[in-house]
């Protein structure tokens, strides 16, 4: 439920946009400065801080480095202490991030249980799951816990304090979504002390990039603040025939404009143009059975050169906190996502396994385009009835994501698993395939933090939908579907002891069952709405500077599956499992993060056309996964710190049937950075080595495709603060 203490904004998109929006909020904002202030001011929830609802701008730039979550900062939870969250979350602070190297989302989200990289491998973004559920590209990443953004491009990291995951049913406050988790990137703010930084990356494949980070503070009593970020590089990962750029800007702005009232906007641009690494498509089975090629090489890569991923992302945000008095704050927030690519996707199909020999399917796609516009509307306040204080919120949401039709064409070409040839360019003829839809997501909802006397809370809401998706195509009648229910949320938390809290949730959620990928043949459909359910027993505490979570969890929702090439609901999926996480500091020179997931998942539902799925493993659902990452802060030579990660991702079967698994695999990752002081400018330089044994495996499944995790690379860094 919601913080006592609220955040102060987010963003729209350019800053002809702001300064309207600036105008607008002026009056509102004056008029928040001469409230009242109440003249008997309840006692606030018993874990709450002693303070008004509004704070001053909250801000980054002095700060402990820890591997430890201090804050959530994602949905209803927004600026809460993780213990006080009566959900799975965990937290990937700047920290762990810089210590890891990380690049992209995977490399963010592997520290987190459960998740895996599904259908792609990964070169040109992230496509995820969670607990064996897959991550919804256009609803399930969040910006500053608010703007559904847009991942069929890597979201940069360069520009982010922190990436966090909600685990679970997430649709109290985010509507339409699946409960895999909401993924939530928070971005870097102006602090007290000013921010100016360079960034090189070199690493042993060619690759190189540079970034720069500015924040300052300005204004009557440093009243405002600007974050500049903004970061080009040369794409090269050590794969065959992969070579490209990327590049990103981002400006995070927030005006605490008077004692009651708070504005944050956020402006980010960020492009991508690579090769995209051929997809492996499984076998034809032969009695039900799938037989795996052998893992090729992991430098292979069968498409061509010319067989482009070009695709940019424009996100913008805009939030604006006004406190009416000391226990009611209204907040209002919009926000435009959108994101284009042209994509040329090859996968490699009808092979013999023991030769290599098979066939490249080329598809050429052009236009392909996806909007998201999100507004939210929000009142929270607090106050003290029949000896009960309450933290109640009411608010209203509306997101539209609207989808660009686009053109494609396609070619074939001969290739060899084991032994690739360069593949000539092609130019088919491109015709019409994917056609204009729209989804419209609105609601409202209510939800109460109640606190019983200093150790029990009762957390209960309700959410009423109205959705309705619209998908055009002129060969077949128009498909809508809709849905206009009321979910229901539920959680009781207990806490014994200060840094203890014991809880029990249960939530019900609408979700979009999925939506149909490209190699069936309704490519691009949107599947009907249906209702998952959730249900959580947990343990949270903090233990000295450590934050342990331990849940038991069940999740009941709708099947997608491919029948006869056709995607759609076939059935019902329940995930069972026990998952475990620690992060945080052990004495004064060692940090850690763990996590851990043991999970039962089966398919307990079906419809006649597909069976043979009763009872079986979801696909790309590993039964258990386990990350460890520790870092020695060596006290004997100051500023040298020495880490090291294994990550462990169970056995996955291919397909809802279940007619082959790919193996589990470990990997690992060394590492080490020395903080330094050079001419008077603090000095860092580090180096990582991931997948430090150069394995080969199958990293990724799902989709009745394959693919195959990264090769070994060194990456040097140098950051300089000026």
């Amino acid at each position: 439920m919601p913080s006592s203490r609220l955040p102060l904004g987010a963003a729209p998109r350019l800053s002809l946009i702001a300064l309207s929006i600036l105008s607008l909020l002026a009056p509102l904002a004056a008029r928040a400065q001469t409230a009242p202030a109440a003249q008997d001011a309840p006692t606030p929830a018993a874990d709450a801080p002693q303070k008004k609802l509004l704070d001053e701008v909250v801000v980054t730039g002095e700060r402990k480095k820890t591997f430890a979550p201090t804050t959530v900062r994602v949905g209803a939870f927004r600026d809460q202490d993780p213990l006080d969250v009566p959900l799975t979350n965990n937290v990937m602070p700047r920290d762990l991030l810089d210590a890891q190297g990380a690049q992209g989302l995977f490399d963010a989200l592997k520290n987190a249980a459960g998740v895996t990289r599904s259908q792609v491998s990964g070169s040109t973004y992230d496509n995820i799951s969670i607990r064996g559920i897959l991550v919804e590209n256009r609803g399930n990443y969040r910006l500053n816990g608010s703007l559904p953004v847009v991942n069929l491009i890597d979201i940069p990291l360069e520009d982010k304090e922190q990436v966090e995951v909600l685990k679970g049913a997430s649709s109290m406050y985010y509507g339409m979504v699946p409960p895999s988790g909401i993924v939530n990137f928070v971005t870097k703010r102006a602090g007290p002390k000013p921010v100016t930084s360079l960034t090189t990356t070199f690493n042993d494949h060619g690759g190189m990039k540079a970034h720069v980070d500015i924040g300052r503070r300005f204004g009557e009593d440093d009243s405002m603040g600007v974050r500049f970020n903004a970061a080009t590089s040369k794409e090269e990962t050590g794969i065959d025939r992969y070579k490209g750029d990327r590049g990103m800007v981002s400006l995070a702005y927030d005006w605490r404009v008077s004692a009651a009232a708070n504005l944050k906007v956020d402006l980010e641009h960020y492009r991508k143009n690579v090769s995209e690494q051929a997809a492996i498509q499984l076998p034809t089975a032969v009695g039900g059975v799938i037989t795996l090629p052998r893992v090729p090489d992991n430098k292979t890569n069968l498409a061509a050169d010319w067989a482009r991923y070009d695709a940019e992302a424009t996100n913008a945000l805009v939030r604006g906190d006004f406190a009416l008095n000391d226990n009611w704050v209204v907040s209002l927030e919009t926000g435009r996502a959108k994101t284009a690519r042209d994509r040329v996707y090859t996968t490699f199909r009808n092979y013999n396994n023991d030769t290599g020999a098979g066939t490249l399917n080329i598809s050429v796609l052009k236009g392909q385009a996806y909007t998201n516009t999100n507004h939210r509307a929000e009142a929270i306040g607090r106050f003290d009835t029949a000896g009960l204080s309450h933290e109640l919120t009411f608010g209203a949401s509306y997101n539209r994501r609207e989808s660009a039709g686009w053109a494609s064409g396609a070619a074939t070409a001969p290739q060899n698993l084991y032994a690739p040839v360069d593949v000539a360019p092609i130019n088919p003829t491109l015709t019409q395939a994917g056609y204009p839809s729209e989804i419209r997501d609105r609601g409202v909802y209510v939800f109460d933090r109640v606190a019983i006397g200093d150790q029990w809370q009762v957390l209960a809401g309700l959410r009423k939908t109205d959705y309705r998706s619209l998908a055009t195509n002129p060969s077949t009648p128009v498909t809508v579907y809709k849905a206009d229910k009321v979910t229901p949320n539920f959680s009781v938390m207990w806490k014994p002891l200060k840094d203890v809290s014991v809880y029990g949730s249960v939530l019900r959620g609408l979700e979009e069952t999925g939506t149909a990928p490209l190699n069936t043949s309704n490519a691009g459909q949107v599947l009907p709405p249906a209702v998952n359910k959730q249900a959580e027993l947990g343990v949270k505490a903090r233990l000295g500077a450590v934050l342990v979570q331990t849940a038991l969890f069940q999740i009941d929702r709708p099947l997608a599956t491919t029948i006869n090439n056709v995607y759609q609901v076939g059935g019902e999926t329940r995930y069972r499992g026990l998952e475990f996480s620690a992060s945080g500091e052990i004495g004064r020179d060692f940090a850690v993060v763990a996590s851990a997931l043991v999970m039962d998942a089966e398919i307990t539902r079906v419809g006649t056309a597909n069976a043979a799925e009763l009872g079986k493993t979801p696909e790309n659902t590993p039964k258990n996964t386990l990350s460890l990452f520790g870092e020695y802060r060596l006290p004997m030579v100051p500023g040298l710190s020495l880490n090291a990660g294994v990550y462990h991702v169970g056995k996955r079967a291919v397909n809802n049937a279940n007619q082959a698994w790919i193996d589990a695999y470990e990997v690992l990752s060394l590492g080490a950075r020395y903080e330094t002081t050079i001419l008077g400018k603090a000095v860092n330089l580090q180096a990582n080595l991931d997948n430090a044994t150069d394995k080969n495996y199958w990293s990724t499944t799902g989709n009745s495709l394959l693919g195959v995790g990264a090769p070994r690379t060194l990456r040097v860094t140098a950051k300089v603060d000026f």
